[in-house]
């Protein structure tokens, strides 16, 4: 497990899935503001591809967030679009409604930059996030992320084109707080 000051990130284990599908991704406004295609409801004991760990896929790193203290499964975190020939991937986050307010999303941020660039020895890290995100664009600013730009429109969110605001990181810019 990786550890940031609050929360760890581990492998996702089977009975994380029903949890993150029911408080992540069942709620129609939070899978729609999540995702980058339309909501659709996925039938109960089927494989959400999502949630579901494919560990061939080497282009993805998924985790399962939980509490340092006691290990209570508070959300999801991944390293996507790994390019190890330009050295960059994509972090994307998402928090049980229960755990957001409390810091997590800022630490799990810290913890992603720790293994993108120490342990896969990345050079730049990349966040797309929604413009009126500002959990996200907190977290991610803390952590030293510099807003790049914005894409206009590019986002269609339930009845709506919404801005995306694209922040990145390099390895030599990262000031790690702690040791993950």
């Amino acid at each position: 497990m990786l550890k940031g000051s609050k929360v760890g990130l581990r492998a996702r284990h089977e009975d994380d899935i029903p949890i993150l599908r029911t408080e992540l991704y069942d709620d129609v406004v939070n899978g729609s503001r999540a995702e980058g295609g339309p909501w659709r409801p996925i039938t109960p004991g089927s494989k959400d591809p999502r949630l579901v760990v494919d560990d061939t896929n080497q282009g993805s790193v998924p985790f399962s967030v939980v509490e340092l203290d006691g290990g209570t499964l508070v959300g999801t975190a991944t390293l996507w679009g790994i390019d190890n020939h330009h050295r960059a991937a994509h972090i994307g986050l998402g928090l049980l409604p229960s755990a957001r307010g409390k810091g997590y999303g800022t630490d799990v941020v810290a913890v992603l930059c720790y293994y993108g660039f120490i342990v896969r020895g990345l050079q730049r890290l990349q966040i797309e996030t929604l413009s009126d995100n500002a959990a996200m664009l907190r977290s991610a600013e803390r952590n030293g992320f510099v807003r790049e730009g914005v894409l206009r429109s590019s986002a269609w969110v339930l009845g709506e084109f919404q801005d995306e605001v694209l922040l990145g990181l390099l390895a030599q810019d990262w000031k790690p707080d702690s040791k993950a």
